[in-house]
């Protein structure tokens, strides 16, 4: 390993030109081209690559490895591959992501690039080479994030103009980057491209992990290294610049042989020497084509000896890497070996003619497993004794660690008594007494070690300014990009809700206008009639996700939303479909164009609130409604508000258990009503969903928990709208107490419903204090109200608005009380107020106000009626009339039962009459 990890500095320190005639082949003759070399290499712009030190592998192979690394500006990926001639890389790492890190307390040269993945550990050659690529990398990732490329803030902005400010801002950063950390100078021929002059690193660097990579490498190089030695005009070892020249001609031939869709045959041929220039030009294409972060040769003078050296390290290289193949090839003859026995065993066991020979076969392997059985065993014991022996191992270790530890401190001790002793003889030596003189030696000592420890605390000392320094830039460049990007991603999400809510207005007002024109033509038999029904058929069965496969749905309607409600209702009659496929459109263009301007800073308000304490700050939240992440949390504080004089650990496990032991009465009409709770639910309709069985339960347990009340119509959807907000059985078990025991009057679910057929009266003077126009309207049309405001109240609107307006007056309701029925049953009259005016028909009204409820999608203009436009709105003045209604429906309800009884009393007074009547008559029979 120790050998592994020195590779790096030894290549970056190595004399240039050893491999050239592998990397370079089109370098002209030193003696000739010397000054041109020199003016290529200026001319050649500068790219970040290098050799550096990886720091990978497994077990005892786990270590360093050099290993080539090219940066490409395109992905911003800093790719490397085992050496600068290698045709395919062997991996990559995403740096648009990534972070730096360099420790002062590690080995000189080793930093780490932290990506989101892993973390990748590499070492330099120097502390300068180090800093270098931090910095150079730091810029890139910066001019990545900056460059037209990324994605921009605004999809509006135009590009034009782009590159001054561009540059400006790329010159900022760089001034920014310099007050951290001045620049580092680039280290000459350990980074850019003259880098890949230096020597090959050992063979042992090979990467087992992309070995299918490193053996296509190989044969890459085996192959340009053979068609080389073939075109060869004379031996490779003779000192001639034109024994060499051919050799490399050929060397980028075989790199574009191995590129992907390429076969080898279409290598280029060897070019004569006059035309040299031309195949330049061409293999340095050919050569960007298969490696495009080289794109330009590299050219240096070499003398006659380095090119003969630089073909024995080459030898020596094939030589190795000739012996690795054939170890290869060793173990995958085994692996066939090993293939070839089994087939031959299947092969016996299907030729043979009997059961009693496959029998034999099969009793042979039954032996063979249960040898391996027994090895198996007997290593598991042995590893059980190593595990153990290991144990003992590991304690002794402890005792001598801590006996080194005693023996340190011992030494620490004795250093500052040292230390005590020093600095008395150095300030003896500085001011000797003049009694006794120290002697000069001693004291020349001690004032050496001092000083030598002076310069290793302030090399110390450097080294942690320059790690502050590089991290300190690099804190200050990733919170840069972290809010640029936070920046784009807001900006991004924001026109793209806008886009989604226009989308879906535009396709709302597709179909109303369609609705309209159906309406307006009605059942004429015409071209256009039938055209129109066509649209309308294709409306009602598009799908967002049919028409476009892009990531991002412009029209993103589900079929059921995060509770499990239909977002589209099933309708049979088809007009209605069109109608609830706008609403459902028109609900979701409202939520969008709300999700940033409302619903982010409430969910913040929601996320800051500590724990929940009643207040006016959580009435107006409660109003606004809860975020669905809170609402579960919200909800049992409120219940628990309600119930908790009423709670005891264990009732409700009581409760199921007195269900189990005898049926109630009840129950038959509870298993009636699951059935039809929530039709349109699908935790409610799926046959697998365990919903169902929780509702049973839920209202048993609720059956023996009131017996006056038992079960009654209504309960049922209230427990299972508790059931999908809260999930667990006991906490819908007592939301359904607190609604019925606590929030609702007493008898509201009795038999008679007296306290439901209250709410109703008073909902009608409410309706004709804040709302005249509207019921001198409906009383013109003989329109009874209670009609459709009777399961409002019952349910509290769980069959009547769509659930993301339901849900938010439940958690209003919860807390405040009846008080907010009666105020959101008002708004949504005053909703649709004008709607309702237009019909002049008593039927079409009751048609109309049979499904307007579901044509709200507005939440927040239904909140402000509901709470801003109904006030005043005093809980005193409902209890007024409620007091009063109540008197008079009981008055009318005694008279009723007065009438009854007086008809009863009747009734029976005739049945005498009669029977009497008939008994004389049988007395005459008689007598006759």
């Amino acid at each position: 390993m120790e050998g592994a990890g020195e590779n790096a500095p030894e290549s970056s320190s190595s004399a240039p030109g050893s491999e050239e005639s592998a990397r370079d082949p089109q370098v002209p003759p030193p003696e000739e081209e010397s000054g041109d070399c020199a003016r290529s290499l200026e001319a050649v712009p500068k790219k970040l690559c290098g050799y550096l030190s990886k720091f990978g592998g497994k077990g005892p192979i786990r270590g360093w490895k050099s290993r080539w690394f090219f940066y490409d500006e395109r992905k911003c990926q800093l790719y490397y591959s085992r050496t600068a001639q290698d045709a395919n890389p062997l991996d990559s790492i995403d740096l648009s992501s990534a972070v730096f890190d360099c420790k002062a307390d590690a080995e000189e040269g080793i930093f780490e690039i932290k990506t989101p993945s892993r973390v990748i550990t590499l070492k330099a050659a120097t502390k300068q080479v180090m800093l270098y690529w931090l910095q150079q990398l730091q810029m890139k990732r910066w001019e990545f994030h900056n460059s037209p490329l990324a994605p921009p803030a605004t999809p509006d902005a135009a590009l034009a103009g782009n590159g001054p400010v561009l540059h400006l801002e790329l010159g900022q950063e760089e001034a920014e980057l310099e007050e951290f950390l001045c620049p580092v100078k680039t280290p000459p021929g350990l980074v850019g491209v003259a880098a890949a002059l230096q020597p090959f690193p050992a063979l042992q660097n090979i990467s087992l992990k992309h070995l299918g990579t490193e053996i296509q490498n190989t044969m890459h190089n085996i192959r340009g290294n053979k068609q080389a030695q073939g075109t060869g005009h004379e031996p490779p070892g003779e000192d001639s610049p034109q024994s060499g020249e051919p050799q490399r001609e050929e060397q980028p031939s075989a790199s574009d042989a191995s590129t992907p869709g390429r076969e080898p045959e279409d290598s280029p041929k060897p070019a004569p020497k006059p035309s040299l220039t031309i195949s330049f030009a061409q293999k340095a294409k050919r050569q960007n084509n298969t490696f495009p972060f080289f794109s330009e040769g590299i050219t240096r003078n070499r003398t006659a000896q380095e090119k003969v050296a630089a073909l024995e390290q080459q030898v020596l290289m094939l030589t190795k890497e000739l012996k690795s193949q054939k170890e290869l090839v060793k173990i995958l003859h085994k692996a066939l070996e090993a293939a070839q026995q089994e087939k031959r065993a299947s092969s016996a066991y299907l030729a043979a003619a009997e059961d009693k020979d496959r029998l034999e076969l099969v009793r042979h392997k039954v032996r063979q497993i249960a040898e391996l059985g027994r090895r198996v065993e007997a290593l598991e014991q042995e590893r059980e004794s190593l595990a153990h022996t290991a144990s003992l191992r590991e304690q002794q270790v402890q005792e001598l660690q801590q006996h080194v530890q005693l023996l340190m401190d011992k030494n620490h001790a004795k250093q500052q008594v040292i230390c005590k002793l020093s600095e008395k003889v150095t300030q003896d030596f500085t001011h000797p007494p003049d009694q006794s003189p120290l002697r000069p030696d001693a004291a020349n000592r001690d004032f050496l070690s001092q000083q030598g420890k002076i310069e290793h605390l302030k090399d110390d000392m450097e080294a942690y300014r320059t790690q502050n320094c590089f991290l300190n830039s690099e804190i200050h460049q990733v919170t840069k990009i972290w809010r640029k990007v936070a920046e784009k991603e807001k900006a991004l999400l924001t026109k793209c809700a806008y886009l989604q809510a226009r989308n879906c207005q535009v396709e709302s007002k597709y179909l109303a206008g369609l609705r309209r024109l159906q309406e307006a033509l009605g059942d004429e038999a015409s071209e256009c009639s039938e055209l129109l029904r066509q649209l309308v058929q294709e409306a009602l069965q598009w799908e967002a996700g049919e028409a476009s496969s892009d990531s991002i749905e412009l029209s993103p309607i589900s079929k059921y939303d995060e509770y499990g409600f239909l977002t589209v209702p099933d309708y049979e009659v088809e007009d209605l479909k069109l109608l609830a496929k706008i609403q459902a459109l028109e609900s979701r263009s409202h939520h969008l164009l709300g999700l940033e301007a409302v619903d982010r800073p409430l969910r913040e308000r929601w996320a800051a609130l500590g724990d929940l304490v009643p207040s006016a700050e959580l009435k107006q939240l409660l109003r606004a409604g809860v975020p669905r992440e809170h609402r579960p949390r919200v909800w049992r504080w409120l219940v628990h508000l309600r119930v908790q004089h009423l709670h005891t650990p264990g009732c409700y496990q009581e409760l199921l258990s007195r269900g189990q032991a005898r049926e109630h009465p009840a129950a038959r009409q509870i298993e009636l009503d699951l059935n039809r709770t929530f039709p349109n639910n699908k935790h409610f309709t799926c046959p697998t969903s365990s919903f169902p069985d929780k509702l049973r339960r839920v209202l048993l347990a609720f059956s023996w928990q009131n017996p006056t009340i038992g079960y009654c119509q209504g309960l049922n959807r209230l427990a299972a709208i508790a059931l999908l907000v809260l999930e667990e059985e006991e906490s819908a078990f007592w939301c359904l107490v607190a609604i019925v025991e606590t929030i609702m009057p007493a008898d509201y679910y009795c038999n008679t419903l007296t306290a439901s057929q209250v709410d109703q009266r008073v909902l009608q003077d409410l309706l004709s204090e804040k709302l005249p126009r509207l019921m001198a309207h409906l009383g013109q049309h003989h329109v009874d109200l209670s009609l459709v405001t009777f399961n409002w109240f019952l349910v509290v609107f769980a069959d009547s608005l769509i659930s993301n307006i339901l849900l938010r007056v439940w958690d209003a309701f919860l807390y405040e009380g009846t008080k907010v029925v009666f105020r959101y049953a008002l708004a949504i009259f005053k909703y649709n107020e004008k709607e309702i005016l237009r019909l002049q028909n008593g039927l079409e009204i009751y048609q109309y106000l049979r499904f307007f409820t579901k044509t709200i999608s507005n939440s927040r203009k239904l909140m402000n009626i509901a709470f801003n436009d109904m006030n005043p709105f005093r809980m005193k003045q409902l209890r007024q009339l409620r007091m009063v209604h109540r008197e008079r429906l009981e008055a009318e309800l005694r008279e009723l039962e007065q009438l009854k009884a007086e008809y009863l009393e009747r009734q029976a007074s005739r049945r005498r009459a009669v029977s009497e009547g008939c008994a004389s008559e049988d007395e005459v029979e008689g007598e006759a």
